[in-house]
Formats: C-alpha cells, sequence, structure tokens
C-alpha cells in the first residue's frame, strides 16, 4: 500500500528538500501549511529562506499539473496540497488552531483506510497525532545515532614491547587496526595499563607522534589527554576544520580562544580571530536591545569575553580588569578580533582567519554547512558545543548541525574531532554537569 506522509510545517522550515525524501510515496501538504510558509517566506533567516525555497519548488511543480489531485515529482513520489474543506469535527480537537488543522488533515486520510504517517519536528504535534491512532515520525534525513557519535580518540592495548618500538621510533603501523584520519589512539600496554603512549592516526593505518610544542598554548596547559589532543588538532593549519563536543566547564571554547590568539598574534599564521555564535537566549528573551550592531552583540558575546578576559591576564592572576579589558578593546580596534553575528556570515567568503563558531549545537545541519562553506583559502575553523543543551526548540541531541557534521566528515584529512568529558572549570561545576 503506498504511504501518504502529511508534512508539519517545521520539516520544510528545517529542511527545504524534504518533499523529495521520500521515495516514491505520497507526500501530503496540508492547506495551513502553505499559509505557514507564506508567513515565513518574507523572514531574514534561515526559516524564510527554507521558506522560500520551498514555495518555488512548488510553484515548479504546479507547472507540470493539478497540486490538488497530485503532482509526480523526480524521485517519482507524488507530491499533494490538501483542501481543508470537509475537516472531521468530531475528533476531539479545536480547529481554530491551526496544528490541528494539519492534524485533521492526516486524520481524514487515514478514516478513508490509507497508510498515513504524519511527520514532525514537534514533539507535541506526534503525541497527539499517536493519540488519534496516526503513525507518526520524525524527520530522520539528516539525523545521527548520538550514543554511537564519533569521539575521535580511542583505546587499545597492545604489546608493551609495541610501545616500546613506538616511543624509539618515527611511525607505527598496526596491522588488522583501521582508523579515522586525526583520530587519536591511546596505545596501553595489555599487562601494564599505567604503560601507556598517546600517537594520532595519519591515515587508516599508521600512527605518529604528537608534537612536543603543542604542551603549552597562549601561556595555558592542557589538563586532560583529550584537552591534549584537542590542542594538537587546533594549533596544526593542516586540520582545516576542528569540531570540539563536551559538555560544560571541558573548555572547548577557552581552548578555541588560546590556539586562536597564539596561532594568530604570535605566530601570525592567520590576519584576525572571528568569533561568532547563534543568537538563541536561554529562557525567556529580554527583548530588543539598544545600540550598534557591535553593542547589541557585546550582550550574547559576554561568555567568548570571559574567557577572553582569563587569557588576557598572561598568566597573571591578579591584573587588573581594567587593564585585560584594553587589551581586548585594542586587539578589536586593530581588527584583530572580531566579533559577528551569524547572520552577516552568509555570503561571505573569508580568507585567512581563523573562525570559531560557538554554541554550534543550536544550528540545523544546513546552517553549519552554510558556514563552513564560507571559508576561504588560509582560514581554519573551530565548531564547538554541547548537544545536550540546546535551546532550539526543533533540533535535538542527534539532528543538531555538530553532531551530524561529526559524523559526515570523520575520516578527512582536513578534519579532526576530540569529544571532551571532564569538566575543568571548577570542582561545582564538574559535579552540576554530571549530577543535575
Amino acid at each position: 500500500m503506498k504511504k501518504y506522509f502529511v508534512l508539519d510545517t517545521n520539516v520544510l522550515l528545517h529542511n527545504a528538500e524534504s518533499i523529495q525524501s521520500f521515495a516514491d510515496n505520497a507526500v501530503v501538504l496540508p492547506m495551513t501549511v502553505i499559509e505557514e510558509l507564506d508567513h515565513f517566506k518574507t523572514h531574514n533567516d534561515e526559516l524564510g529562506r527554507n521558506a522560500r525555497r520551498v514555495i518555488r519548488s512548488l510553484d515548479t511543480l504546479r507547472t507540470r499539473g493539478s497540486l490538488s489531485k497530485g503532482v509526480v515529482m523526480e524521485n517519482g513520489g507524488v507530491l499533494m496540497i490538501e483542501s481543508e474543506k470537509n475537516l472531521s469535527t468530531d475528533i476531539g480537537i479545536d480547529l481554530s488552531i491551526p496544528d490541528n488543522r494539519i492534524l485533521a488533515v492526516a486524520y481524514n486520510l487515514h478514516a478513508e483506510g490509507n497508510r498515513v504517517i504524519f511527520v514532525s519536528k514537534d514533539i507535541n504535534a506526534r503525541l497527539k497525532a499517536d493519540a488519534m491512532d496516526i503513525d507518526v515520525m520524525d524527520f530522520e534525513k539528516q539525523k545521527v545515532n548520538i550514543e554511537e557519535l564519533y569521539s575521535g580518540h580511542r583505546q587499545l592495548k597492545v604489546e608493551g614491547q609495541l610501545i616500546d618500538q613506538f616511543a624509539k621510533g618515527d611511525d607505527l603501523v598496526i596491522e588488522g587496526e583501521e582508523f579515522q584520519a586525526n583520530e587519536f589512539v591511546l596505545l596501553v600496554d595489555e599487562g601494564r595499563e599505567k604503560h601507556t603512549l598517546l600517537a594520532r592516526a595519519r591515515d587508516s593505518r599508521t600512527l605518529v607522534h604528537l608534537s612536543n610544542s603543542q604542551e603549552h598554548v597562549w601561556h595555558i596547559s592542557s589538563r586532560s589527554l583529550q584537552q591534549r589532543m584537542a590542542f594538537e588538532l587546533l594549533m596544526d593549519p593542516a586540520v582545516e576544520l576542528v569540531t570540539l563536543v563536551g559538555q560544560a566547564g571541558t573548555g572547548k571554547t577557552l581552548l578555541a580562544l588560546a590556539a586562536a590568539l597564539e596561532s594568530t598574534i604570535k605566530q601570525g599564521r592567520y590576519e584576525k580571530i572571528l568569533v561568532s555564535r547563534p543568537i538563541i537566549p536561554l529562557g525567556r528573551d529580554i527583548g530588543y536591545l539598544p545600540g550598534t550592531k557591535d553593542e547589541k552583540l557585546s550582550f550574547w558575546m559576554q561568555p567568548i569575553f570571559d574567557n577572553l578576559n582569563y587569557l588576557m591576564r598572561d598568566g597573571k592572576k591578579r591584573e587588573a580588569e581594567s587593564s585585560v579589558q584594553m587589551k581586548i578593546e585594542k586587539m578589536m580596534r586593530g581588527h584583530l578580533l572580531e566579533l559577528e553575528a551569524l547572520t552577516y556570515i552568509r555570503g561571505r567568503s573569508i580568507p585567512g582567519q581563523f573562525i570559531i563558531v560557538d554554541e554550534a549545537q543550536n544550528l540545523t545541519p544546513h546552517e553549519v554547512k552554510t558556514i563552513i562553506s564560507r571559508a576561504g583559502e588560509g582560514t581554519k575553523m573551530v565548531v564547538t558545543g554541547d548537544p545536550f543543551q540546546i535551546d532550539n526548540p526543533y533540533l535535538d541531541s542527534s539532528s543538531n548541525g555538530l553532531t551530524y557534521t561529526v559524523e559526515k566528515l570523520k575520516g578527512q584529512q582536513l578534519f579532526g574531532h576530540v569529544t571532551l568529558t571532564k569538566s575543568e572549570r571548577s570542582s561545582l561545576a564538574s559535579v552540576a554537569a554530571e549530577l543535575l
């Protein structure tokens, strides 16, 4: 039996290509979805762009036949726009609510004996559909299994003499093992567990030594093996894209900023540092902010300033706050440091810069792709975030752009990733991250 996939508006806003993702089945768009797309089409953000792309796609399909009767798409599926004239009024939901009218369309098709699947990014809408005995699903095309997310490192038990041999030599080839490029491998003596050596995979078979020069970066030292791995990737210009995943306090942003300062100011490898993060508030939005673009951004970039304040003390814990702030302002006036809203990155080509995209778990896969594709020649990009702290209502730990990027790019020579698990901020932060 042909399946009828009834799509919620949020699916189309999440991925403009979603109408082509259900093979040779029927894709149904209730009229309310078209009305909601019309509302979003004027927005100057990712939602608006996706709305406009879907509308243009529908307009192209319209030239091939009647959308009310169904038009065959390139993948063999049929797209239909379903009228809401004869919606059932005895199904116990308020049809004055747009989401309920979309559900009612799915219910009508189901009542006619069709195999109907309601597709939505909205958990509550899926719950209501399930209560109406309609099959439901999230949009799965760009989802990864968070439980099996590539960590960027592993342990491998080997003979002790192999570790000694590698310590004295250059490279090590381990037969029967296959690694991802730039994956870290902790070699553990199978007879003496404290006898270990950390290596990095150059390719699928060969392990190489870490650089000794990355023990200290911008006067800070790594506090764990995972932070040491992160510094190794952050300071290697050949690794053009680095992703850092970890809970609060693991040092993702601090490590990225330290590497940016070291590479840009001390080594002169990049022209400037560009830092950006999604403007999504935690909790209730505080509304419009006064001032220029930079003044508005300063509120959202405060976590970045907190880390910069720590780093710019040059190891002097008691250095005056005003002195540290003057250093940061001097960097910004000299265009060594730039803070930018993600909205303004689209369309740019950014060569020769060290770019940090913080809190990337709040971005869709398409948004992350758009940002990474802005990188020009000689640019290094670092994307950080915690997939378990998501404020975007239509993303989760498996569907956000950060985890999607990690899984899709693993194994690429110009890509490296580290999942950090140990909180280094403070004992209190560590306990809170683990238990609360």
